[in-house]
């Protein structure tokens, strides 16, 4: 509206009426400017309140398969499917995926009784979200398959083109789940490109489950479809490398079953040992390792595997093993309950184990789990990460750049300025692990492999690191032989030692932080267990691990383990190998007036108080000789503070923590 209007005097009583919302009065001559408008206190503008984003927890459901009974008709194994499930709904699951096998014999009578009982919770609010096995895809039609599961696939699902019912994704909250048939990630690898490309502005977290996967424990299609698969067959062959690639780029958490033993590992988009451990740049700023994390959910069955074949070192890292399969000294079967929390950036997993021995469903096998927590992390998408070996490397065996065994990482910076590394300690508590002899033959003609050398050449070039002195193989330095007489492959048993994937996340500042908050993660998941290829106890302190494990060709001796090690399965009481962290927060922020906290049954406590609190540099000696402090400080963290660099701050911890620095 302009400052000044011309009015006619018989038209102004008419205007005045119009504007007088906006005028305070109307008159004097013909050209009035109008008064401006009353002066009023506007009303406080409310104080932006933190937004507590949704919390999406995903269930992850094993085979379920129950063999068959005495008049020939097969079953579920439904004494373990009802405790995973009443477990996962006791812990608020949102949605179970089901990876695969859920029958023995795609029966209608299996189909009746794995419905059964997911009935039961699905009434309670929690979506399914099933995948075929090859159980179904072997022993079922496909109009079984969609006539059963159709009332528990998302009716909202969007399904792959010529695959539906098969094939399918959902989005819930920030998270894409994309569930896959047995041997169809190849199959839909364009699909899954096209849809996380399509929806990438509405998703923080993809996860891709499927019954089976590239890199397995027993089976894996690099092996079955690469190695020792056909001549001239290329829709694994041609699209392995790319799967990998995209899945590192787009940090894919794989799921699945089929394997009937729990592992967690990560799998890299180049190899292992080009595989470096990340941090920042200047003009980058965080960037991750480049590999996807791939998670064997375990068991659920009346059936249990052994560890074949082993770490294909080539490509995986393996961070946990476990497998129970009730036979060669192993005393039980194992059931698997996991569960990925999604919150907002955050993700946390837990995976839990129960021991069981029941082999059917007659009343006097059923049992009642005893849940133990097995396995875990929590990280955000804005992380640095590593992989910490185990100290038993030989001597005189290369870092190449990779076998890093002390806690040490560069910097790893926070939205906020703030910034963490890692400065000492050293993985001495690691779980040990045995695998069984395989071997894998060719036919000339049909086969990939040509010759026994061939097949030699594929087994080095897809799944095992050829031992050298600049390609050292931790495993064996035999790590497959041709055997001659016999004309096929060997992959000798052999002890793996697990290695820790530690990463170091950032999440904003909350209302009772003054800095971002920093998740370490990646330290306690290991004890010092050591099991047999089927999963039978053995001691890593006393017994040898198998001949031609070391890389001078010798077996890997027994552990001093530290004392803090419990050596057990359950680690939600384990104690890390102390470790260092130094946190450096702005300079904009007054040094005097904070601490460094983290939180405790869900609130900020201080890690030391402000008088245990040591005004000095780190010294690496500090991790087996304490400094002096005052009365009343033995029992508390050995916290620092640096001055000379402003706002740094260090401190010796032996658990994951979750840390930031808060005011005093």
């Amino acid at each position: 509206m302009p400052t000044a209007i011309k009015t006619n005097t018989l038209l102004r009583p008419f205007i005045c009426g119009l504007v007088a919302a906006a005028l305070s009065a109307c008159g004097g001559s013909d050209y009035d400017t109008p008064s401006p408008p009353a002066t009023q206190t506007p009303a406080p503008e409310p104080t932006p309140q933190p937004t507590t984003p949704n919390k999406f927890v995903l269930g992850l459901l094993p085979d379920t398969q129950g063999g068959t009974d005495a008049q020939g008709q097969a079953h579920v194994a439904m004494h373990p499917m009802s405790e995973v499930l009443k477990h996962q709904a006791g812990k608020g699951v949102n949605m179970v995926i089901a990876l695969g096998d859920l029958t023995d014999k795609g029966s209608t009578v299996e189909f009746d009784e794995w419905m059964s009982v997911a009935r039961q919770y699905r009434e309670q609010g929690i979506e399914f979200l099933p995948v075929m096995g090859n159980h179904e895809t072997s022993y079922a039609y496909t109009v079984q398959w969609i006539d059963n599961m159709r009332e528990f696939i998302p009716e909202d699902a969007v399904h792959m083109p010529g695959y539906e019912w098969v094939n399918y994704y959902v989005v819930r909250d920030n998270v894409l789940v994309i569930g896959l048939a047995y041997y169809n990630l190849p199959i839909a690898f364009q699909w899954i490109k096209d849809t996380v490309l399509s929806l990438e502005d509405q998703i923080e977290h993809i996860v891709v489950a499927s019954h089976d996967g590239l890199i397995g424990a027993k089976y894996g299609q690099t092996r079955e479809q690469i190695v020792d698969g056909t001549k001239d067959d290329g829709w694994v062959y041609d699209v392995q490398p790319q799967i990998r690639q995209f899945f590192a780029e787009h940090d894919v958490i794989y799921v699945q079953g089929h394997e009937h033993q729990y592992q967690r590992s990560l799998i890299t988009a180049k190899t292992t040992l080009t595989t470096l451990p990340s941090g920042s740049t200047p003009t980058g700023g965080n960037y991750k390792m480049g590999a996807y994390t791939q998670i064997m959910a375990g068991n659920a069955s009346y059936k249990g595997y052994e560890y074949r074949y082993g770490e294909r070192e080539l490509v995986q890292m393996v961070v946990a093993q476990k497998n129970a399969t009730y036979d060669k000294g192993s005393e039980h079967f194992d059931v698997n309950s996991s569960l990925l929390t999604f919150t907002g950036p955050r993700v946390d997993y837990q995976s839990y184990a129960a021991p069981h021995t029941a082999k059917s469903n007659n009343a006097d096998q059923q049992f009642s789990a005893n849940w133990y927590l097995m396995d875990k992390f929590s990280r955000s998408n804005n992380r640095c990460e590593t992989m910490i070996y185990p100290n038993s490397i030989h001597h005189d065996t290369r870092p190449v750049l990779v076998f890093q065994t002390q806690y040490l990482t560069t910097d790893c910076y926070a939205e906020d300025g703030t910034f963490a590394r890692l400065i000492g300690g050293s993985n001495d508590t690691f779980n040990r692990t045995d695998t069984r002899t395989r071997s894998m033959s060719y036919t000339p003609g049909i086969s990939r492999a040509e010759s026994l050398m061939d097949l030699t050449r594929l087994a080095y070039q897809w799944l095992f690191i050829a031992h050298e002195s600049w390609t050292p193989n931790l495993n064996s330095p035999l790590r497959v032989i041709p055997d001659d007489a016999e004309d096929e492959l060997l992959i000798p048993e052999t002890t793996i030692d697990l290695k820790e994937h530690v990463t170091l996340s950032w999440l904003d500042k909350t209302t009772d932080t003054a800095t971002d908050r920093l998740i370490i993660s990646g330290t306690q998941n290991q004890t010092g267990r050591y099991q047999s290829a089927y999963g039978a106890p053995k001691d890593i302190q006393s017994e040898n691990g198998l001949p031609m494990s070391h890389t001078d060709g010798s077996h890997k001796p027994p552990v001093a383990l530290p004392t803090s090690a419990k050596q057990s399965w359950d680690i939600s009481n384990a104690k890390a190998d102390s470790y260092v962290v130094q946190f450096t927060g702005p300079d904009n922020l007054q040094t005097d007036k904070l601490i460094l906290a983290t939180v405790q049954d869900g609130q900020w406590q201080p890690l030391a108080t402000a008088d245990c609190v040591i005004e000095q540099s780190w010294h690496a000696d500090w991790l087996t000789s304490m400094p002096a402090r005052g009365a009343g400080c033995e029992n508390q963290p050995l916290v620092g503070i640096d001055k000379t660099y402003g706002n740094r701050w260090w401190a010796v911890l032996n658990a994951d923590v979750e840390l930031a620095l808060i005011n005093r």
